[in-house]
């Protein structure tokens, strides 16, 4: 068994709490520039969401 399916069989073990933690664990191994940019990218999808229906009102016009 290889490293990764040891991690996921203990996983499958633990609390909706603990895996909150090692959710966040895993988050901190994580360069910080990557976790920016995934927030960049989560803002602009969010945003784009939020202004479809204008864009697509001035698409129709």
């Amino acid at each position: 068994m290889n490293t990764k399916e040891q991690i996921l069989q203990e996983i499958d073990s633990l609390s909706e709490p603990q895996l909150q933690t090692i959710l966040e664990f895993i988050y901190s191994l994580k360069p910080k520039s990557e976790t920016t940019h995934s927030k960049a990218v989560q803002a602009f999808l969010v945003s784009l969401e939020e202004r479809q229906e204008v864009y697509r009102r001035l698409a129709n016009s």
